[in-house]
């Protein structure tokens, strides 16, 4: 941190460690026991896609790592707004697998020295009474945060405050509710591994 930006109160972001996503089983467990959300076995990492062999040869190898996995699945999208997800879902809804999934695809972009490209990952939750949450891990902040999308271009702000409190002393939270960008109708979002089974 400068002298000025101390000066001013002002702090550095955390830096992305993608080690981070290793918080999230046990987190999970906090999760449904504290709210009844469960995992849906579903989660995803969103990146910026770029032209180029490199590029092409680090997507590639991490569908095949997780390809290699018969408890898993993974498909990619475009969202519409200049981003590709790859949607990755476990079989028995196992947390720890799932992230181990989500961080193979993001240590192949890394290791090409694609880590600027990286917008996201999220792992979806839901309750027995229908609500959707995804707990999203921002790479330019090495952050966590809860979206909870309750309708069309609508979120459950009292209930992303309540798994704050929830998990605040388990993930590394944004401070700043600022930063909690809405992810409308993220890919992934309303899946469940059911619909997303190998024939």
């Amino acid at each position: 941190m400068g002298f000025f930006d101390a000066l001013l109160g002002r702090s550095k972001p955390k830096r992305a460690n993608l080690d981070d996503l290793f918080a999230l089983p046990p987190a999970a467990l906090t999760l449904e026991a504290a709210t009844g959300f469960k995992p849906t076995g579903v989660g995803a990492v969103a990146f910026r896609q770029v032209e180029g062999a490199a590029f092409q040869s680090a997507e590639s190898e991490s569908i095949a790592l997780i390809s290699s996995d018969p408890a898993a699945n993974v498909s990619q999208c475009n969202d519409g707004f200049g981003y590709t997800w790859q949607v990755v879902s476990d079989t028995d809804a196992e947390v720890v697998n799932l992230v181990t999934n989500l961080h193979a695809v993001n240590s192949a972009l890394v290791s090409q020295g694609f880590d600027t490209m990286l917008l996201c990952s999220t792992v979806y939750f839901a309750n027995p009474d229908g609500r959707r949450l995804a707990l999203v891990y921002q790479y330019k902040r090495g952050t966590f945060y809860p979206f909870a999308q309750s309708g069309p271009k609508q979120r459950d702000n009292p209930l992303e405050i309540q798994v704050r409190g929830v998990l605040s002393n388990e993930l590394p939270f944004e401070e700043d509710t600022s930063n909690w960008s809405a992810l409308w109708d993220a890919p992934g979002l309303n899946d469940t591994p059911e619909a997303n089974q190998r024939p």
